[in-house]
């Protein structure tokens, strides 16, 4: 883990609705260097989602600088940007957003077919990626025919098809039992050792952010602590 690979700097988000004006970002500046898991904690309404956003390029910032692999957000223009996203990164969310009408090898599949990528390799890696986390019997599954854990490993099989550089999580074990967390959050240790990807993980439980590298406090909009964990 040596260079960066996210570079945040003085990034700043105000929403204003007319009515009222909200400062979700106030400034923030944050490194990830490559193959680091860093979590990202704080109360609600600190800012933790909108700086995953802004920082994957989901969102514009209304100031500063994203720069990801060395590349500047703000230099690309829409469709770049999400091309990018599909080629570079990997997203995992709290309800899975699954497609109820297809099955597990076809959600996970779906990124590299709206990315060009044939039929056959897509449907290829789909089954490399489910099998990465221990799903190649339930490829031909629905979401409904699948436990909550079984979901967020469809999820997570989705968010790693492509290779991604980095795996932006937000909340991805928050609607899970703490048994099926822990096995999703040792999945997703193993994927980082083995294979190297950086992982930026919001979310609200002490527990996850245990098992990542450094923990990232929020408070309204700044980073206030950045602590590197400890191993014994």
């Amino acid at each position: 883990m040596s260079e960066p690979i996210i570079e945040v700097t003085s990034l700043v988000k105000t929403y204003d609705t007319g009515a009222v004006t909200v400062h979700a970002l106030r400034g923030v500046d944050l490194h990830v260097r490559r193959g680091e898991m860093v979590a990202v904690m704080g109360p609600s309404g600190c800012g933790k989602t909108t700086l995953l956003n802004c920082a994957s390029g989901i969102d514009d910032p209304t100031s500063g600088v994203v720069r990801i692999e060395g590349t500047d957000l703000s230099n690309l223009d829409d469709n770049t940007k999400t091309a990018y996203r599909a080629r570079r990164m990997g997203f995992i969310f709290q309800f899975y957003n699954l497609l109820p009408v297809l099955t597990a090898v076809e959600n996970v599949e779906l990124p590299l077919l709206v990315s060009g990528t044939s039929a056959r390799e897509a449907r290829a890696r789909a089954m490399e990626s489910l099998a990465r986390v221990d799903l190649t019997d339930r490829a031909t599954h629905k979401p409904a025919e699948l436990s909550g854990g079984q979901r967020q490993r469809v999820t997570i099989a989705r968010a790693l098809v492509n290779d991604p550089a980095i795996v932006w999580a937000d909340e991805p074990t928050g609607d899970l039992d703490s048994a099926t967390a822990d096995s999703v959050m040792t999945l997703m240790q193993e994927l980082n050792r083995e294979h190297q990807h950086t992982f930026v993980i919001v979310t609200h439980d002490p527990a996850v952010a245990a098992r990542c590298h450094r923990t990232i406090q929020m408070q309204d909009g700044r980073i206030v602590r950045d602590e590197v964990a400890v191993r014994g």
